[in-house]
């Protein structure tokens, strides 16, 4: 097999940040790289750990993030570094960064991803949707994840974005996205990218609606606040409907049980963060008033991991590559439950590179308690190699 095709994957458990990106660079380098995607541990000294980037990957195109735990060939881990690159021979990819997120509008999400699309068309073959995918990253603590991912798919028309929220270990403090040699806060990336290879974007969650249904009677969208629901205290009917005392609700093990709202027919998940003092519930993403929300169920998550990547296999064979966001929630219950070994050789076995997220972004909506990603499968003279340190 020639040299140059190929997609190459690596994780670096060393805790050191110049040690890491010196193991991942020496087994992810190859001639001709179109880009490089790395997720990392908000625990690294994140300006060292920029700089050696900068160094040994001088001249590449370089994005990443910081995460909640990280996902690659050694599995579910804390404080490593996992990602890939990808041989020209493998796709091309042109990525842009979004910055002042706190100030964001529409207009400049839209001329942002407009201005990526014609740098994409101005290199690619054949830049449709059938060949085409977005990666978004973005900042996990900006709250800003609905409108950015609404305006940027807006934007992108039929090609598919998907994408996660940076993460900082569950610090909640500040989460970084990397573009362009330096990590920046406020911010989002997003990579366009063109392959021949055959790939699936997918969105799967181990949740099923119950027919309890009820509405947000006032809510606070920016803040990610419902005040009330069926016209009473949130947070007093929430636990009522789910039939949970109240004082139960921020217990420390206590995992709020997350609701569903259908959009265009799909079922999203909506988790909940805390109950607030004043009667309020928090959550991890947007709700608006007069949204009607039902109240969800888990299903078996081993199970539906499984079924999804087989659905994936039998649209494009063997996965040698899934670059995926899976919510820092799911990771907490696979733990919680104890089967984090049984996920990690599902991961394994569909060779999976990703993060813990704060969140999750598929065709432009934000979502939580989600694994979302895309699958690539093989083609002729395109091969890849695993490893993990």
């Amino acid at each position: 097999m020639s040299n140059h095709n190929k997609i190459r994957t690596f994780q670096s458990s060393a805790t050191d940040a110049k040690l890491a990106v010196q193991e991942f660079h020496a087994e992810v380098a190859q001639q001709d790289m179109a880009l490089v995607i790395f997720f990392c541990s908000s625990e690294y000294d994140l300006d060292v750990l920029a700089a050696e980037m900068r160094h040994l990957f001088a001249g590449v195109q370089v994005v990443g993030c910081t995460t909640a735990g990280e996902i690659g060939p050694a599995g579910y881990c804390q404080h490593s570094l996992s990602g890939v690159s990808f041989s020209e021979a493998s796709c091309v990819a042109v990525s842009g960064l979004l910055d002042q997120l706190s100030e964001f509008d529409i207009t400049r999400g839209h001329d942002f991803a407009q201005n990526l699309l014609q740098q994409l068309e101005s290199k690619a073959p054949n830049p449709s949707p059938d060949h085409s995918f977005a990666l978004l990253l973005i900042d996990g603590m900006s709250g800003r994840e609905e409108r950015v991912a609404h305006a940027l798919q807006s934007a992108l028309g039929k090609i598919t974005l998907f994408g996660g929220s940076a993460g900082d270990d569950q610090k909640f403090a500040k989460t970084y996205v990397y573009s362009n040699g330096c990590f920046h806060t406020d911010s989002a990336l997003m990579v366009l990218v063109n392959t021949s290879l055959p790939f699936k974007m997918f969105k799967t969650h181990h949740f099923a609606s119950t027919d309890e249904r009820f509405v947000v009677a006032e809510a606070d969208p920016a803040k990610r606040i419902v005040k009330e629901i069926n016209g009473l205290p949130a947070a007093t009917e929430y636990a009522r409907l789910v039939g949970v005392d109240i004082g139960e609700f921020n217990a420390k093990d206590f995992a709020f049980p997350s609701v569903i709202v259908k959009i265009g027919g799909t079922d999203y998940v909506r988790s909940i963060q805390k109950a607030n003092t004043d009667g309020s519930l928090s959550f991890y993403c947007a709700i608006e008033t007069g949204l009607v929300l039902r109240v969800a169920h888990g299903v078996n998550l081993v199970d539906n991991l499984e079924q999804t990547f087989d659905a994936i296999r039998t649209k494009i064979g063997p996965t040698q590559l899934v670059l995926g966001c899976d919510c820092i929630l799911r990771n907490l219950e696979v733990s919680k439950n104890g089967l984090k070994d049984r996920v990690m050789e599902i991961f394994r076995r569909n060779n999976t590179i990703g993060f813990s997220s704060y969140g999750e972004q598929f065709r432009g909506i934000h979502n939580n308690q989600t694994f979302t990603g895309c699958a690539f499968g093989s083609a002729s003279g395109i091969e890849a190699e695993t490893h993990d340190g």
